[in-house]
């Protein structure tokens, strides 16, 4: 706002706004007249979101991560469905060590990650702005990107370093720097990737849980974010071990619920299970006449809200991954790719 404007609007505000008015509510009529420094911010904010929203997940990406599973499912000559007895077999064979967690730990670590609000509202919104088809194509991104979830957990085993405590440490970074040479792309993703798991998916987790305790028991939101501080520093602040072995008590019974709930909903409801299939199948290629329009949303949808519950290929699965202690690198990769069907199955 330039200055010659800006005084122009004080004086018209001036003028509309009683003389002697000394009430901040006597004023607001004439006040809303004008748009405020915070309302032009947010605006300018919410304007920005949605532009790097749209180059993000533009539909080049999103084809690109259906495109990268495949290419991964035909090099690997489809290991998700040749390997799942493996997957299963090896979840439990490898111990933990002084210097990494078993490969359950780590699966654990990654699924309590994965568990969360994108498992319910995640669905809902394909549903809601990409029809029934959406659900399709969730499982097709976790049917292809399983292969995704193998090639980047064996990597991070394969490059993965021992750090000043003698502990694994590892993850697209390391591989990206040792096997790629790009250090200045795997400092962008470091960063990113901190920002990202550190304040952006945390703060969705954190949002939903005290807007539910709100709600429902009318719980204050800095009541809930004090209790879910100090529940987590005394987790995290306890390192990877302390994580691992939270995460492999909770994240089992996590899941064992959800499964539960969700077959009781089913079942309850088993006479349209049928019909609620048909109309997926349909809608996710158009042949619904009321979602043949939505053909191309559906796609989108579905495989955004697919990479975000799964998390296949991006980037976070490597991490537990790669703090495992496993005898051979593609071991953990099996185990890892089991984890994309867990989490989409639960979501679907």
């Amino acid at each position: 706002m330039s200055p010659e404007l800006g005084t122009g609007l004080a004086i018209q505000a001036s003028q509309i706004v009683p003389a002697g008015c000394t009430d901040p509510l006597d004023a607001e009529p004439a006040l809303q007249l004008f748009p405020t420094f915070h309302e032009e911010t947010f605006l300018s904010m919410s304007e920005i979101v949605n532009a790097l929203n749209g180059i993000i997940w533009s539909p080049a990406l999103i084809y690109l991560c259906l495109g990268t599973g495949l290419y991964f499912s035909l090099r690997t000559r489809f290991m998700q469905v040749r390997g799942l007895g493996e997957m299963i077999r090896l979840m439990f064979s490898n111990k933990a060590s002084a210097a990494g967690v078993s490969s359950f730990q780590a699966l654990a670590m990654s699924l309590s990650g994965r568990v969360g609000t994108g498992n319910i509202a995640g669905v809902a919104t394909a549903i809601t702005f990409g029809g029934p088809g959406a659900v399709f194509w969730m499982w097709m991104v976790a049917f292809l990107g399983a292969s995704t979830a193998y090639v980047e957990s064996t990597l991070a085993q394969i490059y993965k370093e021992k750090d000043d405590n003698g502990q694994y440490r590892g993850g697209p970074a390391y591989y990206i720097e040792k096997c790629m040479g790009q250090k200045w792309y795997a400092w962008i993703f470091a960063v990113a990737t901190v920002l990202a798991t550190g304040l952006l998916l945390p703060g969705v987790q954190a949002n939903s849980i005290a807007s539910g305790l709100a709600n429902a028991w009318g719980v204050d939101s800095a009541v809930s974010a004090a209790v879910m501080v100090l529940l987590l520093g005394f987790i995290v602040f306890g390192g990877v071990k302390r994580i691992a072995l939270f995460a492999e008590i909770v994240v089992p019974f996590m899941a064992l619920a959800y499964i539960l709930v969700a077959l009781v909903i089913v079942l309850l409801n088993i006479d349209q299970v049928p019909g609620m299939i048909a109309l997926i199948f349909k809608s996710a290629f158009g042949l619904e006449a009321a979602f043949g329009s939505v053909l191309g949303m559906a796609v989108q949808w579905g495989v955004k809200r697919g990479v975000y519950s799964n998390e296949a290929g991006q980037g976070t699965g490597p991490h537990p991954a790669a703090a495992a202690e496993v005898d051979h690198p593609a071991e953990q990769g099996y185990v890892q790719a089991f984890s994309v069907y867990i989490d989409t199955g639960r979501s679907a």
